[in-house]
C-alpha cells in the first residue's frame, strides 16, 4: 500500500497547526461551561452536526462535493476506523472533561500528539534528526516542570477525578490512532472531503443518544459556548487536516504540544473576568519555566533540519 507524503509546503503546514493549536487551546473553556447545561451526547452530537451542514455547503458552493466515482477509491474500512475512532475521541474527552478540570484535561490530551509523532515515526517512515531528539526530551523535561502542581493533585485526588483522567488518556490514545488514519486517507481523498465523511459519519452515530429538545433550554451563555464549539470544530480540524497534508506529522505534533500552554493562558485571562465560570489557575516560577522549555523544544522539533 502506498503512504501518504506531505506537500512540502512546511510554512502553510507550521500555520495551520498553530491555528489548531490555539483554537483547541481554548475549546476546554467553552466546553466546560457548556457541560453545566447540555449532556456530552447532545454537546458531540451537535458540534458534529453543525460542522457538517457549514462544510457541506461550503463544498456545494463551490463545486467541490465528493463524487461517487472518487468515493469508490477510497478505503473504507480504513474510513470506518477513522469515523469511529474520531467519535470516540470525542465522547471520551468529554466525559473526561466533566469529571476534571481543563488544565488537567489538557495535561493527559498532550500523549496524543506524541503518540501521532512516534506513530508517524515508524507508519511513514518519517524520522527525526539528533536536535529534534534533543528538542523531544527539552519538550518532555519542560511539561514534567510546568505541570507539577497538576500532576501532584492528580496524584492525590479522589476516585472520580483520577477515573476522569484514566478517560481522559484513553481519548488520547484513540485520537493519535484516528490522527494518523486522517493522514492516510488523504492519499485518496482531498481534506476537505474526508472531513465532510467524518463529520456525517459521527453525527449519525450520536443521533440516538442526543436529546434536542435540550438545546430549546439553554441561556445565551450556553448557546454561545455552544455553537463556539461547533464553529471550533469545524475550523480546527480542518486546519490539521491540511496541516498533515502540507507538513510531516511528527512535526504537526510537535507544534500542537503547545495547546495546554494555550489553554492555561486564557484560562488566567478568562477567569480574571469570569471568576464565577471558571476557577484561576496559579503559575509558579517552575511552571514559567517549564512553559520555557515547552515551547522551546516544539520549537526545535518543529523547525529541525531533515538529513
Amino acid at each position: 500500500m502506498q503512504l501518504h507524503s506531505s506537500s512540502g509546503k512546511w510554512r502553510l503546514g507550521l500555520g495551520l497547526s498553530l491555528l489548531t493549536a490555539s483554537l483547541w487551546g481554548i475549546l476546554p473553556i467553552a466546553l466546560k461551561i457548556t457541560l453545566q447545561a447540555v449532556d456530552v451526547y447532545t454537546v458531540t452530537w451537535f458540534r458534529f452536526l453543525v460542522s457538517f451542514a457549514l462544510l457541506a455547503l461550503y463544498l456545494s458552493a463551490r463545486q467541490e462535493l465528493p463524487t461517487l466515482k472518487k468515493l469508490q477509491t477510497v478505503n473504507l474500512g480504513l474510513m470506518a476506523f477513522a469515523v469511529l475512532f474520531l467519535a470516540a475521541n470525542y465522547i471520551l474527552f468529554l466525559i473526561g472533561l466533566s469529571l476534571t478540570s481543563p488544565a488537567n484535561t489538557q495535561v493527559l490530551t498532550q500523549i496524543a500528539p506524541v503518540l501521532m509523532g512516534l506513530g508517524a515515526l515508524v507508519i511513514f517512515k518519517e524520522y527525526y534528526t539528533r536536535s529534534q531528539w534533543i528538542g523531544l526530551g527539552i519538550l518532555s523535561l519542560g511539561f514534567s516542570l510546568f505541570f507539577h502542581e497538576q500532576l501532584t493533585t492528580l496524584i492525590s485526588a479522589q476516585s472520580q477525578y483520577l477515573i476522569g483522567s484514566a478517560i481522559v488518556i484513553l481519548a488520547a490514545a484513540i485520537w493519535a490512532a484516528y490522527a494518523l488514519a486522517q493522514k492516510q486517507l488523504l492519499q485518496y481523498l482531498p481534506s476537505e472531503s474526508i472531513m465532510l465523511i467524518l463529520y456525517g459519519g459521527a453525527a449519525v452515530l450520536f443521533t440516538p443518544f442526543a436529546t434536542p429538545q435540550l438545546l430549546l433550554t439553554l441561556s445565551p451563555l450556553h448557546w454561545v459556548t455552544l455553537l463556539f464549539c461547533a464553529l471550533n470544530t469545524l475550523i480546527a480540524y480542518g486546519a490539521f487536516a491540511e496541516a498533515i497534508d502540507h507538513w510531516q506529522a511528527s512535526k504537526v505534533s510537535a507544534v500542537l504540544a503547545i495547546t495546554p500552554l494555550i489553554t492555561l493562558i486564557s484560562i488566567s485571562i478568562f477567569s480574571s473576568f469570569f471568576p464565577y465560570l471558571l476557577t484561576p489557575e496559579r503559575l509558579t516560577t517552575i511552571a514559567i519555566l517549564g512553559a520555557f522549555l515547552v515551547v522551546s523544544g516544539s520549537i526545535a522539533i518543529a523547525m529541525g533540519k531533515s538529513r
